[in-house]
């Protein structure tokens, strides 16, 4: 077993775990039995196969198995697809699925019912309280981290738009759009009376 696949292991156990203590978890991996997903971090030689038995996940590093379903995107792309943001990240192109679209979304579901949750593995070693206590902690930087990144986002969007002028405010888009339209339409007619002219 190479480091990578020994690394993999606790992981494999902990969803294998939460899978056996889920119905709707039990059930979806009998369904999805003799399934094989590869997962590549892209822009790197990195990558996971997932072969899918009637009761659990194995993890690999390589297989001869060929995929169903190839899986690509960066490592926090993929960190998400798990979550309740997943889906966001296929719609937003921060994903690439190869395969059958239906197996793919069944197998994100599999992994949304095997996610560990964090604050409970994390109470075995340091105890409820502390458990929970780091669960709020790391809830509230998360919350900062998004409320940070979307003002930073309008602060760096209204710069550019109204101190340094590279970049046009909505309005000014809409505008150049709607003039855009109505010179399309103006050549369509023109366009149609000469043919018109040519005609007579």
């Amino acid at each position: 077993m190479n480091p990578l696949e020994a690394a993999l292991l606790p992981v494999a156990n902990v969803l294998n775990r939460n899978i056996r203590a889920t119905t709707p978890a039990r059930e979806l991996c009998e369904k999805l039995a003799g399934s094989v997903v590869a997962v590549r971090v892209r822009d790197t030689a990195l990558a996971t196969w997932f072969i899918v038995h009637d009761d659990r996940l194995e993890l690999a590093t390589d297989t001869d198995h060929e995929p169903d379903i190839l899986i690509r995107g960066s490592l926090f792309a993929l960190a998400r697809m798990a979550g309740v943001p997943g889906a966001s990240t296929v719609r937003d192109g921060s994903l690439e699925f190869t395969g059958d679209p239906i197996l793919a979304r069944e197998f994100q579901q599999l992994l949304a019912y095997a996610k560990p949750d964090f604050e409970e593995e994390l109470s075995g070693f340091v105890g409820d309280v502390a458990a929970h206590r780091l669960g709020e902690i790391a809830r509230g930087v998360g919350s900062w981290s998004r409320e940070a990144r979307s003002t930073m986002g309008a602060n760096i969007r209204e710069y550019l738009q109204e101190e340094s002028r590279d970049l046009p405010s909505r309005y000014e888009v809409e505008r150049f759009a709607g003039s855009v339209n109505a010179l399309r339409d103006d050549v369509d007619r023109l366009e149609a009376r000469m043919n018109r002219l040519e005609q007579s």
